[in-house]
C-alpha cells in the first residue's frame, strides 16, 4: 500500500459546503477555513433544540500497545461503512496534540483508506484551537504571578499554587522548573512546571462546555491557588476569566472536515485519555446527533481509560445515552498481552508476532475479556472489531471470534477498513446497527453522592481489577481538603498509564491482586472533576530516542513529507 500521506493526497476532497449539505447544515452556519475546513457557528444550537437525536456509537479498545491498535481507523471506517449502507452518519473525533505528532505516536487522522482530510492540516495547526487553549492557560498563569508580584492582595500562599503553564510539545525538561530568576524586577522565584496542553484543565473545559455561556462560567470556577486562610483563589478573583474566554471564543466552535470517502467528520478538542477525560467535545456530538442517523465517536486508549470517562463524565454532563460500543482489538496486541513480546514504537516488530500463534493469543486474550466486562458494566451491547493485519491467519481470527462471544460480546467482526475503506467495514456496520437497536440499560459506574475514596475504589476494583487502593499522605490531605470544600460530589478522572489495566505499564494481560497507588489528587473545578495521579504518571510527556519529527520535512514544492 501507499504511505498514508500519498493516499490522502490522491483522494478527491469535496468543498466543505457540500459536506455540510449532506447533513442539511445550511451554509450560513459555516465559517470557512479555506475550501475544505469550516467551523460551525454556535447559532446553530437554537435550530436543534427540539430535534430527535441519532444513534450514539462509542468506539473504544483493548489495552493498546505503544503502536496503537486502530481505534481511530475503525471510528472513521465505521462511519463510512454506515453511510455506504444508507445510514446518514458522521464521525466525531479529537484534534491530535503536536506532542505525539512529532514524538512517538504520530498523527491521529486514521490511516490507509480510512482517514480524515485534509490530513496535514488536521495533524498540524488546523484552525488554531490548541494554540488558543495554551494561550488562555498561560494568560491565567501570567496574571496569577503578576497578582502576587503587585502586592499580593489576596494573600496567596505560593506553596499552594497548582496552576502550571502548558505547551503542546513533549518536553520532559519543562516538567519541573524554577521561575522568577534574575533581579527583583523579574518576578518572585518559585518552583513550578509545564503540562502538555492536551492534559490541561482548559482543554478539558473546552471539551465539556455546552455553550459559550457555560464555557465562561466554567473558566471562572478554575482554582489557581489558596490564600493564607485556606480559601481558594480563582481566575474570576484575579480578573482573568473574561480574557481567557475571549481567547477561546472561536475555539469553542466545532470544526467540520471529511473522510477520504467524503463522510462528514466533526473535530473538536483534544484532551488526553490517560490524563484528562480523553473525549471530543459535547458540542460537536450535540450538533452531530441532531443532523445524523448515527454518530460514531471514540474515546482515548483502552476502555479502562477513555470509555470509563466517556460514560461517567461526558455522558453524565451531556445527558447523551450511548446505544452501543465497539471494542477494537488486534491479533498483534492480544499476543503482546501474553507478556512474551516487547513492542517498542519505532523499532522493528518481533517476527514472532507476525506468525500464527494461538497459544500466545490464548494467554493474552484475558485483556479483551476484561475490557468487554468493563463496557458491559455500563449496560450497553458490545461489538468487538478485529482490526485485521496482513499477517493475521483465519485460524487466529476464528479463535478470537469464538472466545469473544463466550466472553459476552454481542458480536465479533473483522474490520478491514484500513486496506479496503468502507467496503472493509460493512460486516461491522451491520452488526453495530443491530446492536444499537437492542434494549438499552445504560447506567453509571457510581453515584456522585459517594465519597472520593469510594468512587476511586470502585473504578480501581471494578474497571482495573485492583485489590485495593493506597494513598500517599499528600493524597490523603487533598481528599480531606476537597471534602471540606464540597468537591467530593464531583466525578473522578483517574490519570494512569494507558499501557496496562493497572498503574504499571509492565503488567500486561489482566493483572489481578495489585494495589493502585494514588500519589496525588488534583482538582479541575472548572472542568468539573477530580483527577488522581496514579503510579509514575506524568502530565508532560518526553520525546523518544528517535522522534517521528526526524522524518518530517517539506519539499521544494511545499509538499509535506514524512507525516503519518
Amino acid at each position: 500500500m501507499l504511505p498514508d500521506i500519498k493516499i490522502a493526497n490522491k483522494a478527491r476532497k469535496q468543498p466543505i459546503a457540500k459536506i455540510a449539505g449532506k447533513l442539511n447544515i445550511s451554509a450560513k452556519y459555516l465559517i470557512p477555513y479555506g475550501k475544505y475546513i469550516a467551523k460551525i457557528d454556535l447559532g446553530i444550537l437554537d435550530k436543534i433544540k427540539n430535534r430527535k437525536q441519532g444513534k450514539y456509537i462509542l468506539v473504544t479498545a483493548i489495552t493498546p500497545t505503544p503502536l496503537g491498535e486502530g481505534k481511530t481507523v475503525t471510528t472513521i471506517g465505521l462511519s463510512m461503512a454506515l453511510n455506504r449502507l444508507g445510514r446518514l452518519t458522521c464521525a466525531c473525533i479529537r484534534q491530535p496534540s503536536l506532542g505525539p505528532v512529532f514524538g512517538i505516536k504520530g498523527g491521529a487522522a486514521g490511516g490507509g483508506y480510512s482517514q480524515v482530510l485534509p490530513m496535514e492540516d488536521f495533524n498540524l495547526h488546523f484552525t488554531g484551537d490548541v494554540h488558543a487553549v495554551g494561550l488562555a492557560n498561560n494568560l491565567a498563569a501570567a496574571f496569577l504571578d503578576n497578582t502576587i508580584f503587585k502586592g499580593n492582595k489576596f494573600n496567596i500562599n505560593t506553596d499552594t499554587i497548582t496552576w502550571r503553564r502548558t505547551l503542546d510539545v513533549s518536553d520532559r525538561f519543562l516538567r519541573n522548573i524554577k521561575i522568577g530568576l534574575g533581579s527583583d524586577q523579574d518576578g518572585i522565584s518559585r518552583d513550578t512546571g509545564f503540562d502538555i496542553t492536551a492534559a490541561s484543565e482548559v482543554m478539558a473545559i473546552l471539551a465539556l462546555s455546552s455553550s459559550l455561556k457555560d464555557l465562561r462560567k466554567r473558566i471562572s470556577r478554575i482554582v489557581l491557588a489558596c490564600a493564607d486562610n485556606g480559601n481558594p483563589v480563582t481566575t474570576e478573583d484575579i480578573k482573568v476569566a473574561g480574557s481567557m474566554a475571549v481567547l477561546l471564543k472561536d475555539a469553542i466552535k466545532p470544526n467540520l472536515i471529511q473522510t477520504i470517502e467524503n463522510t462528514p467528520c466533526f473535530v473538536h478538542a483534544g484532551p488526553f485519555g490517560n490524563i484528562a477525560h480523553g473525549n471530543n467535545s459535547i458540542l460537536a456530538d450535540k450538533i452531530a446527533l441532531s443532523f445524523s442517523e448515527y454518530v460514531v465517536t471514540e474515546a482515548g486508549f483502552g476502555a479502562d481509560c477513555g470509555a470509563e470517562k466517556f460514560f461517567d463524565i461526558k455522558c453524565r454532563l451531556s445527558g447523551f445515552i450511548p446505544n452501543a460500543a465497539v471494542i477494537v482489538a488486534s491479533i498483534r496486541a492480544l499476543k503482546a498481552h501474553s507478556g512474551r513480546f516487547k513492542i517498542v514504537a519505532g523499532m522493528p516488530l518481533d517476527t514472532c508476532l507476525e506468525k500464527e500463534d494461538l497459544s500466545a493469543i490464548e494467554e493474552g486474550i484475558c485483556n479483551l475479556e476484561k475490557q468487554i466486562e468493563n463496557v458491559s458494566l455500563f449496560g450497553i451491547p458490545v461489538v468487538v472489531a478485529i482490526n485485521r493485519f496482513a499477517c493475521d491467519t483465519d485460524k487466529e481470527i476464528d479463535f478470537v471470534k469464538k472466545k469473544t462471544l463466550g466472553f459476552g460480546a454481542y458480536d465479533c467482526c473483522v474490520s478491514e477498513v484500513f486496506s479496503k475503506g468502507s467496503r472493509g467495514g460493512l460486516e461491522l456496520a451491520r452488526s453495530v446497527t443491530r446492536a444499537a437497536g437492542e434494549k438499552n440499560n445504560f447506567k453509571f459506574l457510581y453515584p456522585l453522592e459517594m465519597s472520593i475514596k469510594e468512587k476511586i475504589r470502585i473504578i480501581a476494583t471494578k474497571m482495573y481489577g485492583a485489590k485495593d487502593v493506597e494513598y500517599s499522605s499528600t493524597a490523603q490531605d487533598k481528599i480531606k481538603l476537597y471534602t471540606q470544600r464540597g468537591y467530593d460530589a464531583l466525578p473522578i478522572c483517574i490519570a494512569k498509564t494507558h499501557l496496562s489495566l493497572s498503574h504499571d505499564p509492565n503488567l500486561k494481560g489482566r493483572p489481578r491482586g495489585f494495589i493502585l497507588p494514588v500519589r496525588d489528587i488534583r482538582a479541575s473545578i472548572g472542568a468539573g472533576f477530580l483527577y488522581p495521579l496514579c503510579g509514575a504518571m506524568q502530565t508532560m510527556p518526553g520525546l523518544p530516542s528517535h522522534p517521528i519529527g526526524e522524518n518530517i520535512d517539506i519539499d521544494d514544492k511545499g509538499n509535506i513529507i514524512g507525516l503519518n
